[in-house]
């Protein structure tokens, strides 16, 4: 049995505009699309904080509505 790597989700880059309980956060991509993104796991792993206003890497699912967090830029 095959892992998901997760290839096949789309990526792009956005703007943290809040933090919100839960490791969870709305991000702009860009003219007025906004998403809510939760924070990977190797990030919560790691320890690597994300505050408003950071440059993010978001795997955006297929629906466009929800998206995780995979690298801070």
């Amino acid at each position: 049995m095959a892992l998901n790597s997760g290839s096949d989700l789309e990526r792009q880059i956005g703007l943290v505009k809040e933090a919100l309980p839960g490791l969870a956060f709305k991000v702009s991509l860009g003219e007025n699309k906004e998403i809510m993104a939760y924070l990977a796991g190797k990030m919560k792993l790691h320890r690597i904080r994300i505050l408003p206003g950071d440059r993010v890497m978001v795997e955006i699912s297929p629906d466009g509505r929800r998206g995780r967090i995979i690298r801070r830029l």
